[in-house]
């Protein structure tokens, strides 16, 4: 499955330049774990971290300028860096698998002369087969809508990039006057029509551009936790549903779901949800007359059961969790932010197991990256697995990995517990 080895955020909120792992032209940093944990005070830009994740994935989705206004960003200037002139951008670093070459995509967004948002320059590079060193190879680069691409995964002439942006309106005039005959096989003219859509969503859709296919098919998949135990407790129309939605709404359609296609794991979850909430003995679903959908639990000892409407915060957090790890076909990327809010801290390292677990699993889950200000969370977690965001007198944040210090490693090597290291001020910048 897909993975993401590294990723740079410029100029989003309190994030001026942050960077977590490993870049294509930062070959000496370790790439991110299958497992990530972003640990910080109040107000240092975890959320912000989060939501750098769901805005580049509103990007892919619905275009740059309503990215900037849904999910209550309140539009361009408010979520670019204070006294920046922009623009904002972004940079995936990342594998189709284990085995593949990595690819680079950068976008970069800005405002235009009438003061609307739309993308400035969009790249996807990767290095030629065989080739350890120098620039990766372009196969799409677009400038304010306009670029080339190139068809297949065969890369073409490579292009001298050392000495800053090549000359791309040249290159798509030869082109198209069909002075080069030979690169003219290989690549094609790109001008979108709308510069506030990616070039990825367009030509992604497209079977001669395999590689930004994947591409767009990574990022699609991404699955960011909006998850509230309100949205868990309401009433969906039956009918059974394959994936749990990003804010949990339709949690009782995808009970339906496995209890019909998958009774055997679905059996498992609901025994492992019983061994970690007390008194839980069965869950299952109820269809109403007016053709909605309960989700009833039972509790032993009580003859009635209990619906979600009654049910705790946390019980429907933790059923909703481990539902969404037993996905038979689970997304590539998961993010929750804070999964610690409204459970019993008993339960926290318990969680942070089950997702790793669930992240380093032989049949390939998901890719799991998690906010939290939680110690007992992060007692579970190993010091390669933790960084640590932290807000300077500039008012700008900066990250470090916990495994970056000889002595939390030395100490967490000699059995202390990560989290009580973080409660103790020693993840914290000396």
């Amino acid at each position: 499955m897909a993975k993401i080895e590294g990723f740079r955020i410029k100029n989003f909120r309190a994030l001026k330049d942050v960077t977590l792992g490993r870049l294509w032209n930062q070959q000496h940093a370790e790439p991110l774990t299958p497992m990530t944990a972003v640990i910080g005070k109040n107000g240092v830009g975890k959320s912000s971290l989060f939501d750098a994740f769901g805005f580049l994935a509103d990007c892919l989705k619905s275009g740059v300028e309503e990215a900037c206004d849904v999910r209550g960003r309140g539009g361009f200037k408010k979520i670019l860096s204070q006294n920046q002139s922009g623009p904002i951008e972004f940079e995936v670093y990342y594998k189709e698998d284990g085995n593949a070459r990595p690819i680079t995509y950068e976008l970069a967004i800005t405002l235009d002369e009438s003061e609307r948002p739309y993308v400035i320059k969009e790249r996807l590079r990767q290095r030629r087969k065989g080739q350890k060193h120098g620039w990766p190879f372009s196969f799409l680069v677009l400038n304010s809508g306009k670029g080339v691409a190139w068809r297949g995964e065969q890369e073409g002439r490579q292009i001298d990039e050392t000495k800053g942006d090549f000359d791309l309106f040249g290159l798509m005039e030869s082109l198209k006057s069909g002075e080069s005959k030979e690169e003219s096989k290989e690549t094609e003219v790109v001008e979108l029509e709308d510069r506030r859509k990616l070039g990825i969503a367009t030509l992604g859709s497209l079977k001669q551009h395999p590689r930004i296919s994947a591409f767009r098919r990574f990022i699609e998949g991404w699955y960011l936790s909006y998850f509230t135990p309100d949205a868990a407790r309401s009433l969906p129309l039956a009918g059974p549903q394959k994936h749990l939605n990003i804010h949990g709404d339709n949690l009782g359609n995808v009970v339906q779901f496995m209890e019909r296609e998958h009774p055997k794991r679905f059996q498992s979850i609901l025994n492992r949800i019983a061994e970690k909430i007390p008194g839980v003995a069965k869950i299952d679903t109820e269809k109403t007359n007016d053709g909605r959908l309960l989700l009833r639990f039972n509790d032993k000892g009580f003859q009635d059961p209990f619906y979600a409407q009654q049910m705790s915060d946390g019980t429907l957090k933790v059923f909703a969790y481990l539902l969404l790890l037993e996905d038979p076909t689970p997304p590539p990327f998961l993010c929750i932010e804070e999964p610690e809010n409204g459970l019993y801290h008993k339960l926290l390292e318990s969680l942070a197991k089950e997702f790793r677990e669930h992240a380093t699993g032989r049949k390939g889950g998901s890719q799991v990256f998690i906010t939290t200000h939680q110690p007992y969370f992060v007692d579970a977690l190993e010091p390669d697995e933790v960084w640590t965001l932290e807000k300077e007198g500039d008012g700008f944040s900066t990250i470090r990995r916990a495994s970056g210090d000889a002595i939390v490693k030395n100490m967490v090597a000699e059995g202390l517990p990560l989290g009580g290291l973080w409660y103790s001020d020693y993840l914290d910048a000396r």
